[in-house]
């Protein structure tokens, strides 16, 4: 065997232990950078929001900007306005400024940004999805576009079909057959409330459940209010009124002593505290927080280890999963205003 001379023994040792050194200092910053520390080189991102205003999207964007902050992200925030029109537009602005490493999209209306999307990650851009489905199957958090570095949202007819299980507990706590229910949409024409609506109709198919009245809100109080109020002229014996929480709250108001069984879904604040004062039979909970926080975490680490985060369902998690009733409230936290 071949002999080589590297000095004496200490020596040998010296430079061994100095070797070792350098190469768990080298590890410690790579491992540093892929975890997204404030010593990693900087990652610039467009958050493309639904609406700044809304008091659901500011909790999930200011979650996203406090990891942004934690892994030296700089993010660069988009309102759309409500207007999907504007936020098509504003998407094929980022692609094509190529200043941006990656893009969290928040959708209006999702199957209009995919071919922009694919557009986007054929380029190299990091995109992340978060809160509604993206595609046309509001039925999976799978992801709908290949390449697709996160798709962090609620399945959207599970909203749907967890209110409809409400409904009809509710209706058979009443004894109440057919059970007549008011429902109001959120915006009737959008696929999200499609979506929940297929999902509520097959729970409650073959349960006595009768819609016999319905309303649209545009996620007002007061707008639920009117609804509310002319669906109990119209049905002075209606038993239960759905919506999502901001059209509980108006209709809540709208009942001026009448027994009606009121069902939400959001699960912010307002809502926790109405079904665990009895005011509400149930809600269903909704994590913008969450999707804000896991969405920045999957573009950041997109970015920087080129790995995705795959699809997530926000409300797998939860107890219940995600149904609120007022004996199970006090395991739940509102991530919003509501």
């Amino acid at each position: 065997m071949k002999r080589i001379s590297v000095g004496s023994r200490p020596t040998r040792l010296a430079a061994a232990t100095a070797a070792l050194l350098a190469v768990c200092a080298v590890a410690a910053v790579v491992a540093g950078g892929a975890a997204g520390g404030k010593d990693a080189k900087q990652v610039r991102v467009a958050y493309l929001s639904f609406a700044v205003a809304n008091s659901y999207d500011a909790p999930m964007l200011a979650a996203a900007k406090a990891v942004a902050k934690q892994q030296n992200a700089k993010v660069t925030v988009l309102d759309a306005a409500n207007d999907p029109k504007k936020q098509l537009a504003e998407l094929q602005t980022v692609v094509s400024s190529k200043q941006y490493q990656a893009v969290i999209v928040q959708p209006i209306f999702g199957p209009q940004l995919i071919p922009t999307i694919k557009q986007a990650v054929k380029s190299g851009l990091k995109v992340v999805n978060i809160d509604q489905i993206l595609g046309t199957n509001p039925g999976t958090a799978a992801s709908p576009v290949a390449g697709l570095s996160g798709n962090v949202v609620f399945v959207q007819t599970q909203i749907g079909s967890k209110q409809g299980g409400l409904v009809v507990s509710a209706c058979a706590a009443l004894k109440a057959n057919p059970c007549k229910v008011g429902y109001l949409y959120s915006v009737k024409v959008s696929s999200l409330d499609t979506a929940i609506r297929k999902g509520f109709d097959a729970v409650t198919a073959g349960h006595g459940i009768d819609v016999v009245a319905e309303g649209e809100t545009f996620y007002n109080p007061a707008n639920a209010l009117k609804a509310s109020q002319t669906m109990l002229q119209a049905h002075p014996d209606l038993n239960v009124i759905i919506g999502a929480d901001q059209g509980a709250t108006g209709a809540q108001q709208a009942l001026s002593g009448q027994k009606v069984t009121l069902i939400g879904y959001g699960g912010g604040g307002v809502g926790l505290k109405a079904v665990a004062s009895g005011a509400w039979f149930g809600t269903v909970m909704q994590r913008p927080a969450t999707e804000g926080r896991l969405g920045m975490q999957c573009a950041i680490k997109a970015v920087r280890t080129g790995k995705g985060c795959g699809g997530i369902d926000v409300l797998k998690s939860l107890p219940n999963g995600g149904v609120v009733t007022k004996g199970n409230t006090s395991k739940f936290k509102a991530e919003w205003p509501g």
